[in-house]
């Protein structure tokens, strides 16, 4: 006689990460999007990208664009052959305005059994191991940051680490929530989960 299975065996995690390359480089005084720009040969996006592609805690990558660069990134991505990435997306207005764009584009998968990490793609310096860490983080957690009191407004920040990691179902939860209150603000997701 073989062994048996446990009658409720856990369902596979699917984790998706969402690169932020919606910004346009103004702030800083730029015709072209930062992320765009190159460092080594490549663009700022393209070495995020590789981050990614080499994680193996990150199943899919989706890139959300400044929605006037979309072509540029899926030319990017094409011809450094990155499989990760399945799909260039346009940005929104706003930083919450695009996350509810890609939260929507992953309305196919199970918000139960899906995670996602939000990245800034102007951050490449992030570690295989700050991505391990995060995944490994929301088999416990709903959100990797279960202990944020409060976030400032985002004039006021300098510096910020991304990933931002969350269960599909606790940052759509806090959206539907924010979307719904007329004095919505937010800087950035972790600030929608910590209000909602």
């Amino acid at each position: 006689m073989t062994p048996s299975t446990s009658a409720n065996p856990r369902t596979a995690t699917r984790t998706v990460a969402v690169v932020l390359a919606g910004g346009s480089g103004q702030r800083i005084g730029l015709a072209t999007p930062k992320q765009l720009l190159k460092i080594a040969g490549k663009t700022i996006l393209e070495h995020t990208l590789h981050i990614f592609e080499q994680a193996t805690s990150v199943d899919e990558v989706i890139v959300m664009m400044n929605p006037g660069f979309v072509s540029d990134a899926e030319a990017i991505v094409r011809k450094a052959g990155l499989d990760k990435v399945s799909r260039v997306l346009p940005g929104g207005t706003s930083r919450n305005a695009t996350t509810q764009l890609a939260l929507d584009a992953l309305s196919h998968y199970s918000a139960a059994n899906t995670n996602v990490l939000f990245h800034d793609a102007v951050r490449p310096m992030l570690s295989q191991r700050i991505i391990d860490d995060c995944v490994t983080a929301l088999e416990r957690y709903e959100a990797v940051d279960d202990v944020i009191t409060d976030v400032p407004t985002r004039s006021r920040l300098r510096r910020g680490q991304t990933p931002q990691a969350f269960r599909m179902s606790t940052i759509r939860d806090a959206y539907a929530k924010a979307w719904n209150d007329p004095d919505f603000e937010a800087t950035d997701d972790c600030s929608v989960v910590l209000r909602y």
